[in-house]
């Protein structure tokens, strides 16, 4: 039965070549031979964010999504991290994955929701007091730090704003004031109408404006209760808030949000010409610039010490600066102890501004290069094994057929290599260890191919057809049951990377890419390849090595043989007479 695979196979054989020289072509123009390997495989830190639901019972949608996905990237390279992998996973998931072990710092600012708001700092006492703290109706706490808070990455009681020069060079006058941790306010007297404590969730505003209120004895007596950790508050800018530091140090009583993250246009950190301290510049809106000279002329006619605004990143004081003068132009700087990594860290969060929709740290797993090394060898070593056992069936069940095994394999092997390796520098594919175990699984359909197609062949042999008949009926056959094979296989992987999360998703991705190459392999060597060998004296007459020998097949000959009985014997040859022919 003659086809045009059966006359012409080299044709599919130089197919095959040219996609093999054309994916390497490729891989030499841009220089890259090695496949991207995921955290768990180099080390790395990988965290899961989960969406929360929104107010009112509200799903998060896919642009909310998007978005905070885009605000964490900027957040991440901002900080300086390489080749750090933001992508969402399913209705509310985002995965950071980001290379190198220590990341803890990382992991707190991609999380964080950013509701950034400007207070005013109307008392801040040790969150540890070392006393009994008996606050008065005057607003000044009994109870004093035990000690003078030293500057950090969140609190900075030396912290100072000045104004930052204008465009034509002129600079205002800096304020060099020193903050005081523990400031003794002098409130003014209030009416019932502002007088609304400040540890009642749901409770009005004290006052419609910010720089008018004054916490009364109640919110003073709630203050003094409240302990860091305390739930039961929301950070509503409207109401007054009780909040501490990231370390616990210290808590603060805060009025109402002076200044939103939204009237802030810009934020960057460095140092000044001529400086040696990082800082921290801000650029607030029009609307800002006017809402900050207000509120730095309120604040700074309060006197030292109590002269002090908090930044407050989700119910966290990031730093309390104080304020000495009143700071127009809307321009201004953070100055004070900062290290690099602590300007550039309230820099982000000031710059990229708020998420849409609130997470949770679902999981955060960490794995050092060592161990990723270790589980790279260990799937090596685990692919090499099923490799071998493969190997090892193949010539043992099919003989010489191995021959076909082992080099489709081989080519299935350099497909995959060369489209992982690709597929990573076009669209960012990483090579995990669940992506190795799809892979090692692959080996198996590979296989299954070999087995169905072989002993399709097989059985038209004995149901007396020749061998290079049966090398095209069977895969006439057999080509069917393969596709619908490898289809199912496809059909799962691609539901599974549909509706997995994490890793899991890799494995799918390289089970569906390798079950796509089987069937290229299937289809453009190990058929034409079957073919060539088909027209071998070797398989072609059956040798005993062969796989396709009468007694390995179960047949007494194969079609086309004659039986040893049946065949003629052999003629005796007539001597010659000795004098030559008569």
């Amino acid at each position: 039965m003659a086809t045009t695979t059966t006359s012409r196979p080299g044709r599919l054989l130089i197919v095959l070549g040219v996609i093999v020289v054309l994916l390497f072509g490729i891989m030499g123009l841009t220089k890259t031979w090695k496949p991207k390997l995921g955290l768990d495989l180099r080390g790395g830190t990988t965290i899961t964010l989960t969406a929360k639901s929104l107010a009112g019972g509200g799903s998060v949608t896919a642009d909310q999504l998007n978005e905070a996905k885009n605000i964490i990237s900027q957040r991440v390279n901002g900080a300086g991290v390489a080749e750090a992998d933001i992508t969402t996973s399913g209705r509310d998931h985002i995965n950071v994955a980001v290379p190198g072990a220590n990341q803890d710092s990382l992991v707190k600012q991609v999380g964080q929701t950013a509701l950034l708001y400007f207070r005013i700092v109307y008392d801040a006492q040790a969150a540890a007091p070392v006393a009994t703290p008996s606050p008065t109706p005057t607003g000044t706490p009994t109870t004093k730090p035990s000690t003078t808070p030293k500057p950090s990455t969140t609190v900075k009681p030396s912290t100072t704003v000045k104004p930052s020069a204008t465009p034509n060079g002129r600079a205002w006058s800096s304020v060099l004031g020193q903050a005081d941790p523990t400031p003794t306010p002098t409130p003014k007297p209030s009416t019932p109408a502002a007088s609304t404590p400040a540890a009642t969730p749901g409770a009005p505003a004290a006052s419609t404006d910010p720089l008018q209120y004054v916490p009364d004895a109640a919110t003073q007596t709630a203050f003094a209760a409240y302990k860091c950790g305390d739930e039961g508050q929301t950070d509503d800018p409207n109401k007054p808030l009780f909040a501490c530091d990231r370390e616990g140090t210290y808590k603060y009583l805060l009025g109402p949000a002076i200044l939103k993250g939204t009237d802030l246009s810009d934020a960057s950190a460095g140092i000044p010409q001529g400086g040696f301290q990082w800082q921290v510049n801000l650029k607030f809106t029009g609307e800002g610039g006017d809402k900050f000279l207000k509120a730095t002329q309120n604040i700074s006619a309060r006197g030292q010490g109590q002269n002090l605004f908090a930044i407050v990143l989700d119910s966290e004081v990031i730093s309390t600066p104080s304020v000495e003068n009143p700071i127009p132009g809307g321009q201004a700087q953070i100055t004070g102890t900062f290290t690099e990594a602590e300007a550039r860290d309230l820099a982000n969060v000031l710059k990229y501004g708020a998420l849409p929709v609130s997470f949770d740290i679902s999981s955060v797993e960490t794995v050092s290069p060592q161990l990723g090394g270790d589980q790279l060898s260990a799937g090596i070593w685990a692919g090499i094994a099923g490799l071998g056992l493969v190997v090892l069936f193949s010539f043992l069940y099919y003989r010489g057929l191995g021959i076909v095994v082992v080099a489709s394999l081989g080519v299935a092997a350099v497909l995959t290599y060369a489209s992982v390796v690709l597929l990573g520098e076009a669209i960012g594919f990483t090579l995990t260890l669940a992506g190795i175990a799809g892979l090692i699984v692959a080996i198996g359909i590979t296989a299954d191919s070999f087995v169905i197609y072989f002993e399709r062949l097989r059985d038209e042999v004995r149901e007396g057809r020749s061998l290079r008949s049966s090398v095209e009926t069977g895969w006439a056959r057999a080509k069917h049951t393969i596709i619908a094979a490898d289809s199912i296989s496809l059909l799962a992987a691609v539901v599974l990377y549909i509706l997995a999360i994490g890793s899991v998703r890799g494995f799918a991705f390289t089970l569906g890419l390798t079950t796509l190459i089987d069937l290229l392999v299937v289809f453009i060597f190990t058929k034409p390849l079957v073919t060539l060998l088909a027209r071998t004296d070797f398989f072609g007459h059956g040798h005993k090595l062969s796989g396709l020998d009468p007694e390995h097949l179960g047949v007494e000959r194969l079609p086309g043989q004659m039986k040893p009985s049946a065949r003629p014997a052999k003629r005796p040859s007539t001597p010659k007479p000795l004098g030559g022919e008569v």
